[in-house]
């Protein structure tokens, strides 16, 4: 599961009042390279959670990999910052993208109900009596 997806997810267990944003318990993770498209990161950017995003990070044990706050959109998408390693886009594209969680699970903030996650699936399917 890469964090992209980990950022879009919500719980709708019966009772939870957002759901959202979900608590990243990774216990195996890895990163796969993934070519950078800036264009697709500009699109996806205003979408995001940002402090969701920046929590997940550090629940991977990955805290300098992101700012607490975003950067601005001159810095991310500055001439020549996707050929520039460990500049704004290119950490975001990381984060996003290329981490891969494989095992662990996500935990909602509102009923404390786990969903797991196996071999990079989340299983966020009800029990009958959640719905």
């Amino acid at each position: 599961m890469r964090l992209l997806t980990h950022n879009m997810l919500a719980s709708n267990v019966r009772g939870a009042t957002t759901g959202y944003p979900l608590t990243l318990e990774a216990t195996k993770w890895c990163t796969k390279e993934v070519e950078l498209n800036a264009d697709f990161i500009r699109g996806l950017l205003p979408k995001i959670d940002w402090r969701a995003l920046v929590d997940a990070t550090r629940a991977l044990g990955l805290p300098e990999l992101l700012p607490e706050e975003q950067p601005p959109e001159e810095e991310i998408f500055a001439e020549g910052a996707a050929d520039v390693e460990g500049s704004a886009i290119r950490r975001i594209h990381h984060a996003l993208l290329e981490v891969h969680v494989q095992e662990g699970s996500l935990v909602c903030p509102d009923t404390s109900r786990c969903f797991p996650i196996n071999k990079g699936i989340p299983n966020m399917m009800l029990h009958e009596d959640e719905v």
